[in-house]
């Protein structure tokens, strides 16, 4: 080999080694900044009660307001010290479209969302907890009741026994369906079933590409049923069974910190007033049967 050939050689393999040292320098960096050994802090939100916009139940329970929330996930966001969130929810769900504000709030999260079931995470509490990146729940935790509810009453018996002769003056067929002084046509029963079902079919649908699940998977196991923290993540609607402070942890993991500082991102009380209303009804909200403390169903009225 002559010299010249030898020269290129030599530069080629000093090139070679210039650049294995450069990747292993790189790789030694991006390493040390993925390893858990950065601080921070974890924001913990809570969403209580009944998701509405309303700001108060009936009796006077806590409500979680979507704006609110969203607010709060917004601050969580742009708090530099912040790197991950915690949602502790303890909820049996409230309005479709109130539940899905928060939902998509969750998934638009540009830090890591964990949400821990306390209690109760269901129904529209629980397509909230679907959008985050982990689930926690407390073994003996209700969770589940994938189903829609329309709460409606049939006063007319009652109005005719007291002499009460209750009516209305409307301008259009079925602006009075569901009203309390009659009953529902059958026609009117079917369009709202079909209403009712088009919801389910969407939560259902929201839920399995959430959880990453078949939609025929989801069906089989939703139907208004309600779960034990256990049961659910036996059947994949959570991933870890624990507390408060294992779901910070995982939040922590998550966000690739190992010192972290717990800081409470919680709404602002208010006063609480009574509804002004009560009408026709629908929402994704446990069933009566219950149990009276958790009957506290979200409404939304049909215009």
């Amino acid at each position: 080999m002559d010299k010249k050939n030898k020269m290129a050689l030599l530069g080629s393999i000093g090139g070679l080694v210039l650049l294995a040292i450069i990747l292993l320098s790189l790789i030694s960096v991006i390493g040390n900044s993925w390893s858990p050994s950065a601080s921070g802090s974890i924001a913990v939100i809570p969403i209580y009660g009944q998701i509405a916009y309303s700001p108060s139940s009936l009796m006077g329970s806590s409500v979680s307001n979507p704006d609110v929330i969203k607010e709060l996930i917004q601050n969580a966001n742009q708090d530099v010290n912040v790197k991950a969130i915690l949602l502790e929810v303890n909820s049996p769900g409230g309005s479709p479209v109130a539940s899905e504000e928060i939902m998509e709030s969750v998934q638009n999260s540009e830090k890591p969302v964990v949400v821990w079931i306390s209690d109760t995470g269901a129904s529209g509490a629980y397509l909230v907890a679907s959008g985050a990146d982990r689930i926690v729940a407390s073994p003996s935790s209700w969770v589940g009741s994938i189903g829609v509810l329309v709460d409606l009453i049939d006063l007319s018996r009652l109005y005719d026994r007291e002499g009460i002769n209750k009516y209305a003056i409307k301008g259009g067929e079925y602006k009075d369906m569901g009203a309390d002084y009659r009953e529902l046509t059958p026609e009117e029963k079917e369009m709202m079933q079909n209403m009712v079902d088009e919801e389910y079919d969407y939560f259902i649908e929201q839920v399995a590409k959430n959880r990453n699940l078949s939609k025929s998977y989801v069906a089989g196991i939703a139907e208004g049923k309600i779960y034990t923290g256990r049961q659910a993540k036996n059947l994949k609607l959570v991933d870890d069974l624990g507390g408060k402070d294992e779901a910070l942890d995982i939040a922590a993991h998550l966000a690739g910190i190992k010192d972290y500082t717990v800081v409470s991102f919680a709404p602002r009380t208010t006063l609480e007033s009574l509804l002004s209303s009560i009408g026709t009804k629908i929402g994704y909200a446990l069933g009566m049967g219950i149990g009276e403390n958790m009957n506290q169903e979200t409404i939304q009225n049909i215009y």
